[in-house]
């Protein structure tokens, strides 16, 4: 799966036309509240501007409905433009449109080593549906495409897929970010050091049930954790008390248990309390002895202890979905000895995005592990080995 990289392109000279995803968190005054996505579009930006290149970026904020402008106006990028100037360095232009006069005229006069910011794709119409004229216009505006946007890699709206295939016979590569993610995601996984361990928690078995059945195939253990455990606790005759559960995935998890074998780990006691807060009445009981008034809201000590050693001896680790309720102490223990284990074990280990990446960060771990993803169900849909048009697309390396 190997493509062509920014490096890889002469852009002295040249537009890039670089989709980045920038949809980062606001608080009720528009300020960002974590830049992370802005910093990680960093080096494939100040690449093209090193080299004597210009930037035009693209990328969506949010879900705006198109309905109300008023009500869309709080999805504007103009406070990221802000924010990417302080990180650059350097003015950041902003156009208040995406294909119409306002871009048009700033793509044509921006400079090279400068760096346009368009509004919002998603406030075109064009974007969902791929529009070929709404396409045709971002694509007049670059002499190179650059897809350095891994959050939407999974999808095939318009700035991801009909503007560089309108770009017919112009370099089309992946910025820094996506060649990453694709070397950990999917070639670090494909041929991975042994043992290869995979931790997968979360709520729902519905939304993992595709990242587990491929993971049994190519990992030698798989550790089961989070409230998805308690429906693989009912699945084998358990009792669950008032813990979030799917009931109608009972058989699912019994196919799972069942084509797993040895290598499915499911969690031996739970740390559970008879109320969503941190100083709720406590119980650690066996897995699947849960008191009808309460709930699951971690693994238990002895599964913490048990899930480290595995972890420990792994070379390649990966992980998606936390083991309990990691915002709320003492009920974030069994996922901190988890994040841990996977910082002491030394493996290559991968962080799979998502609550997972929060957690890391929340624990201050983040820069002790080999990669953190900045997708979530662009993460989730590369685990599962589902091939991505708008990677596809992208020149061959």
């Amino acid at each position: 799966m190997a493509k062509k990289t920014i490096a890889d392109v002469n852009v002295s000279g040249k537009a890039v036309l670089m989709r980045v995803d920038f949809n980062v968190p606001l608080d009720d005054q528009l300020h960002i509240t974590d830049d992370r996505r802005i910093r990680e579009a960093l080096p494939s930006i100040k690449s093209v501007l090193d080299r004597g290149g210009r930037v035009i970026l693209m990328s969506h904020l949010g879900r705006p409905e198109g309905k109300d402008p008023q009500a869309d106006a709080k999805y504007s990028l103009k406070p990221v433009a802000s924010r990417l100037a302080e990180l650059l360095g350097c003015t950041v232009h902003f156009a208040s449109d995406t294909v119409g006069p306002d871009a048009k005229a700033k793509a044509a006069a921006v400079k090279n080593g400068e760096v346009l910011l368009l509004e919002n794709v998603r406030f075109n119409k064009g974007e969902k549906k791929g529009e070929a004229d709404y396409a045709a216009v971002l694509a007049g505006m670059g002499d190179v495409y650059c897809n350095d946007a891994f959050g939407t890699c999974h999808r095939t709206e318009g700035s991801m897929v009909a503007v560089p295939n309108a770009m017919t016979g112009k370099p089309k590569v992946s910025g820094f970010l996506v060649a990453k993610e694709i070397k950990y995601l999917s070639e670090v996984i494909a041929s991975p050091k042994r043992p290869f361990v995979a931790i997968v928690g979360g709520a729902k078995v519905s939304d993992k049930i595709l990242v587990i059945q491929n993971l049994l195939n190519i990992c030698d253990q798989v550790l089961i954790g989070g409230a998805m455990a308690y429906t693989f606790a009912l699945a084998t005759g358990g009792k669950v008390g008032k813990s979030r559960v799917e009931p109608d995935k009972i058989d699912l998890a019994k196919e799972l248990i069942k084509s797993g074998g040895a290598k499915l780990l499911l969690p031996v006691d739970t740390h559970c309390g008879d109320g969503f807060s941190p100083d709720c009445n406590k119980q650690v009981v066996p897995a699947g002895q849960i008191p009808d008034s309460f709930e699951g809201l971690d693994i238990g000590p002895e599964t913490a202890k048990k899930y480290e050693a595995v972890v420990k001896a792994a070379k390649t680790v990966l992980w998606n979905g936390p083991m309990g309720v990691f915002e709320m102490p003492p009920f974030d223990a069994g996922t901190r000895a988890v994040a841990q284990a996977i910082v002491d074990s030394g493996a290559t280990s991968i962080i799979g995005g998502g609550d997972s990446a929060s957690a890391i960060q929340q624990f201050g771990l983040a820069d002790r592990v080999t990669h953190v993803s900045t997708g979530g169900g662009a993460s989730l849909e590369m685990l599962e080995g589902k091939r991505f048009v708008a990677v596809d697309l992208l020149d061959e390396a």
